[in-house]
């Protein structure tokens, strides 16, 4: 972990407050966009479109686990990524993840579906999956980087919040344009309110996944205009990059690693419960074989989307408190209390509507104040040479140690508790303790400097060169 900082020198920013916000706000509002509009999409249109079965559970854990194979694929981008981003700098690596993001994105709005093209359409499906995790692998790590390395003093957690509030945003867009677009679609008379209309999956839900490609156009201008940190740039004239900084990360900062990748167990967990399994509980009929709440979609969603306001809204609340009392002491009372909150599930949902929308609003908001430190937390815990590879592993690996797996579980534990999701519950709940485990044995990092100048790690000296390390030894 980097040394404390004594007494930083101001630093003159290369780019202005306004364009690192802009730039690192809008890059993952379109990545969590692309991404949540997948999720959407695996819980209402592609369990039919793309995975046909006679049962609707096993389509829908087939659909699921597309969605989970993603997750595998974003420790790659982050090694990947991390690698281009610790040698040749975030900006450049930024604009391929968030390309690369945007062509996958697209692409899926013009797959055939498995009525068309059998097998293939699914085949293909998941390779776009695959290419959206592997992107949004190196998307948010260098995001964090963007906004941490150019923070004011005492400032970094909430510069660091704004990353993260790409996440509501990117939900609030996502949902948002596919209730618009269900909205303005012809709806079959009769039909069940808790299925799209025949419009809506037979072309309506491309939609969303072709105007990725506006989105992704605006996020890359934004981002062209950027310069490079001054902290990266002073490692690279320092002759600091290291020739192979995942070896590097792995020797010598395992303990980091580790401790980072369960810090953000919880965090994961409770995000795709309370996106993606949420959405097929409150939707599922209450007389079905696995009973749910019975909301119609557009309902559940619009009171979903009223949670993520709270989502929004304490992800800037907590930068200013994790830079004021500290970003483990503020997360160790967090995440005890999203131990609480899986364990109060099934009175809360019991209350009926208001207790539903109480579950939501109490989940989405514990959401914004786990999430929002995390944008600071995991970059601190590495030195600037190997900031982008271990903060991105630490991030992606607990995706799928948290994301990749917890829409699947929690459709089994649904059905293990007879339609009741208390089960769901306790399992937030143990997530949650591992992470608080994590956190007590970690140390603050509120104080530590991004811009140290450590010493090599032995053997490291061939990833110099020769002029660089000779002014370094000097």
């Amino acid at each position: 972990m980097p040394a404390p900082a004594s007494a930083p020198a101001p630093q003159t920013p290369v780019n202005p407050r306004s364009r690192v916000l802009v730039a690192s706000l809008m890059g993952t509002t379109i990545e969590f966009y692309d991404f949540y509009i997948y999720a959407t999409a695996a819980v209402l249109v592609f369990p039919k479109l793309f995975f046909p079965s006679s049962d609707p559970t096993t389509a829908l854990l087939s659909s699921f686990a597309v969605f989970g194979a993603a997750m595998v694929a974003r420790p790659v981008g982050a090694v990947f990524f991390g690698h281009l981003g610790d040698r040749l700098g975030r900006k450049k690596t930024l604009v391929v993840s968030l390309l690369t993001m945007g062509i996958a994105t697209f692409l899926i709005g013009v797959l055939p579906t498995y009525a068309q093209a059998g097998w293939v359409a699914t085949a293909l499906l998941v390779l776009m999956r695959l290419a959206q995790g592997f992107a949004l692998g190196g998307e948010w790590s260098g995001a964090a980087l963007v906004a941490t390395e150019n923070a004011p003093l005492g400032k970094r957690a909430l510069w660091g919040t704004f990353p993260q509030l790409g996440a509501p945003l990117g939900f609030i867009i996502g949902n948002g344009l596919f209730l618009v677009i269900g909205a303005l679609l012809p709806s079959e008379s009769g039909a069940d309110p808790t299925q799209p209309s025949e419009a809506f999956a037979s072309w309506g839900w491309r939609i969303p996944f072709l105007f990725s490609a506006v989105m992704v156009a605006i996020g890359l201008w934004v981002r062209s205009r950027l310069v490079e940190s001054t902290v990266f740039t002073r490692t690279r004239e320092a002759g600091k990059v290291r020739k192979l900084p995942l070896a590097t990360v792995v020797q010598g900062h395992w303990k980091q690693l580790v401790l980072g990748t369960f810090i953000m167990l919880a965090t994961y967990v409770l995000f795709y419960l309370m996106t993606t399994f949420s959405l097929s509980y409150g939707r599922a009929a209450k007389d079905a074989d696995v009973p749910g709440l019975g909301y119609g979609y557009t309902t559940f969603v619009l009171m979903m989307i009223f949670g993520v306001l709270f989502f929004a809204v304490f992800t800037l609340v907590s930068g200013p408190l994790a830079d004021r009392y500290g970003r483990r002491a503020t997360l160790v009372w967090i995440t005890a209390a999203i131990v609480v909150f899986g364990l109060i599930w099934v009175p809360l949902i019991g209350m009926g509507t208001l207790g539903v929308v109480l579950w939501l609003v109490l989940g989405f908001t514990l959401m914004g104040m786990t999430f929002g430190p995390m944008g600071a937390l995991l970059p601190e815990l590495f030195p600037t040479s190997v900031r982008y590879t271990g903060s991105g592993i630490s991030y992606n690996v607990s995706s799928i140690l948290g994301a990749a797996v917890a829409p699947f579980i929690a459709v089994a534990l649904w059905e293990a508790g007879d339609g009741s999701p208390w089960l769901v519950g306790v399992y937030l709940s143990a997530m949650a303790v591992l992470t608080l485990a994590a956190l007590l044995l970690s140390k603050e990092t509120k104080d530590v400097s991004l811009d140290e100048r450590e010493p090599a790690p032995a053997g490291e000296d061939a990833a110099r060169t020769a002029p660089a390390a000779s002014s370094s030894a000097s």
